[in-house]
C-alpha cells in the first residue's frame, strides 16, 4: 500500500467530528460605528444638507453608545464620520478633534479613522498627515465619492502615496452617487441598494487601475457585507480579457489588490451572506459592524446575538467565532501585542508565534468546475509543497481526490496552532492559491476537527510544535 496513503488512514483514524470550538474571552471590536458630533451637525444645518442622503441623521450621544457597547459586550468601536461629507475644511479638523477627543476620555473603548476635506486632495493630504501624525489617528475615512470625484481616480493617486507611506488603514462608506436622480431615491432609499452599488463601484474602480496593489501597504475595510463584489468579482475577472482587448484597462493583479480588502458584516449578515464573501476572500479577513447609531440599539443587541449563536452552531463557521469578533479587527488596528498599525509585520507575526496555541485540524470539503480539474490541482499542489517546506507552523497540507467524483476535493490541513493558520492565511503562495482559484471553486466548507491524540501525529510527521 501506498505510504501517502497509509499515512492518511492513520490520522483519519484520529479525527473525530466533535467541533472546537471556544468561547471568546475578550471583548467583541466594532468597526463599523458612526460619530455625528455638534459641529458637523450645525454646520449641514447651515448648508441646509441634513437631507443630503434622502433620510433624516440620527443624534449621536457618547454616553449612550457606551450604553449598548457595555450591554452588548462591545470592548471597543471604531467611529468613522457618517454622510454626507462636510464642504469645509475647518469642519472636517473640528471632527476629528471631537473624534480624537472622545478616544482620549475614553481609553480603550474609542479608535478612529479621520475624515478629509476631498474633493480638494492638496487639502486631504495635509489633513491625512495631521490627522495620523498629531492626532494619532487609527485610520483614513474614505467616502465612495465627493462631489463626483470617485476613489480609483488619478487625481487621488498622490493622497494614496501619503496613505501608503504610513500604512494606513481605511475604511470605506458610501456616499450619495453623483450626479444622483433624484426620482431613483424617492423610488428606493440609498441606503437600501444604491449604496451597495456605490461601494462596489468604488472598488472595482480602484482594482482596475491596480490602486492597491500599486500603494501595497494600505488596507481598505469594505462595509455592509462587501456589497456585490461576491458577485462582481468573477464577473470582472471573466470580462477582463475583453475590456483588454479592446484597450479599455489594462493588466490587473488580482492578487495584490483583493489581499488589502478586509470586511465588516454590518446590516444583513447571515451565515449563507458570511460564505458567500468565503468565496472571495479568507476568514481572517472578516470583521463585526454594527453601524451605530444608525440602527437602534435593542436591533443590533438582537443581531449580534443572532451572530454569536451562527457562529457557534454552525460547524464550517465556529472556528472563525473569535477571529470574527474581535481577533482580526485586533490584528488591523495594531491592538495589544501588535501595537501600532504601522509595525512591521515581521515583528507582528514573532509575537503571534509566541503563544502556544492549540493544534488546529480540518477538513476542506471543496467542489471544483470539472473544466478547471487539471488546472486546479497545479494551484492545489503548489500550496501544498510551498507550505509544508516553508512554515514551520504547517504541519501537514495533503490534497485528495473523490473517487467517485472527480470534482470533489478533500485537503486534509494540520497546523501547529490557530495562530500558525492564521498567519498561513496571509502567506504569498497562499493568496496566490486563493485569488488563482476563486473562479474553480463551486463550493467550499471547513469543518475544523479535533484531534484525539496529538503526541501521536507528532511522532507521525516528526514535526513538533
Amino acid at each position: 500500500m501506498d505510504k501517502r496513503i497509509l499515512l492518511m488512514r492513520i490520522l483519519i483514524s484520529l479525527l473525530t467530528s466533535m467541533l472546537a470550538t471556544t468561547a471568546f474571552a475578550q471583548g467583541i471590536v466594532d468597526v463599523h460605528a458612526h460619530l455625528l458630533p455638534t459641529e458637523y451637525m450645525e454646520a449641514l444645518e447651515r448648508e441646509g444638507r441634513l437631507l443630503d442622503e434622502g433620510f433624516p441623521l440620527p443624534k449621536y450621544d457618547a454616553k449612550a453608545h457606551l450604553k449598548w457597547m457595555d450591554e452588548a459586550g462591545v470592548e471597543t468601536s471604531v467611529l468613522t464620520l457618517a454622510a454626507p461629507q462636510p464642504t469645509s475644511a475647518q469642519v472636517v479638523r473640528a471632527t476629528n478633534k471631537a473624534a480624537a477627543e472622545l478616544k482620549r476620555n475614553h481609553p480603550g473603548r474609542f479608535l478612529f479613522c479621520a475624515a478629509l476635506p476631498l474633493p480638494d486632495v492638496d487639502a486631504a493630504m495635509r489633513e491625512a498627515v495631521y490627522a495620523l501624525d498629531t492626532l494619532k489617528a487609527d485610520g483614513i475615512k474614505l467616502a465612495t465619492n465627493v462631489g463626483g470625484l470617485y476613489l480609483g481616480a488619478p487625481e487621488l493617486d498622490t493622497l494614496f502615496a501619503v496613505l501608503n507611506e504610513r500604512r494606513a488603514v481605511i475604511i470605506l462608506h458610501p456616499h450619495r452617487p453623483e450626479p444622483v436622480n433624484r426620482q431613483v431615491m424617492q423610488q428606493t432609499p440609498l441606503a437600501m441598494q444604491e449604496y451597495l452599488s456605490e461601494t462596489t463601484r468604488a472598488v472595482a474602480n480602484m482594482i482596475s487601475r491596480n490602486v492597491l496593489a500599486r500603494y501595497h501597504n494600505i488596507k481598505v475595510v469594505v462595509p455592509h457585507c462587501g456589497a456585490y463584489l461576491p458577485l462582481a468579482v468573477p464577473r470582472m475577472k471573466s470580462l477582463t480579457p475583453v475590456m483588454q482587448a479592446n484597450k479599455m484597462v489594462g493588466e490587473i493583479d488580482w492578487e495584490k489588490n483583493l489581499a488589502a480588502l478586509y470586511y465588516d458584516l454590518a446590516g444583513a449578515h447571515s451565515p449563507e451572506v458570511i460564505r458567500m464573501m468565503l468565496t472571495i476572500t479568507t476568514p481572517d479577513h472578516l470583521l463585526y459592524g454594527s453601524d451605530y447609531p444608525y440602527v437602534v440599539p435593542q436591533v443590533l443587541t438582537q443581531s449580534l446575538a443572532r451572530m454569536k449563536k451562527y457562529l457557534t452552531d454552525e460547524h464550517d463557521l465556529a472556528p472563525f467565532r473569535e477571529m470574527i469578533l474581535h481577533k482580526n479587527a485586533e490584528w488591523l488596528f495594531g491592538m495589544g501585542k501588535c501595537k501600532s498599525p504601522d509595525t512591521a509585520v515581521a515583528d507582528c507575526n514573532s509575537a503571534k508565534t509566541s503563544v502556544n496555541g492549540r493544534m488546529v485540524v480540518r477538513l476542506a470539503e471543496i467542489e471544483v468546475y470539472s473544466k478547471y480539474l487539471k488546472e486546479y490541482f497545479t494551484f492545489a499542489n503548489e500550496v501544498d509543497r510551498l507550505s509544508v517546506e516553508r512554515e514551520p507552523g504547517v504541519v501537514c497540507l495533503f490534497p485528495m481526490q473523490s473517487a467517485e467524483d472527480s470534482t470533489k476535493i478533500i485537503i486534509l490541513e494540520i497546523y501547529a496552532s490557530e495562530e500558525a493558520y492564521q498567519q498561513h492565511l496571509k502567506t504569498d503562495h497562499f493568496q496566490k492559491y486563493k485569488h488563482g482559484t476563486l473562479h474553480m471553486v463551486k463550493s467550499l466548507k471547513l469543518p475544523t476537527m479535533q484531534p484525539l491524540d496529538t503526541e501521536t501525529m507528532k511522532r507521525i510527521f516528526r514535526k513538533q510544535r
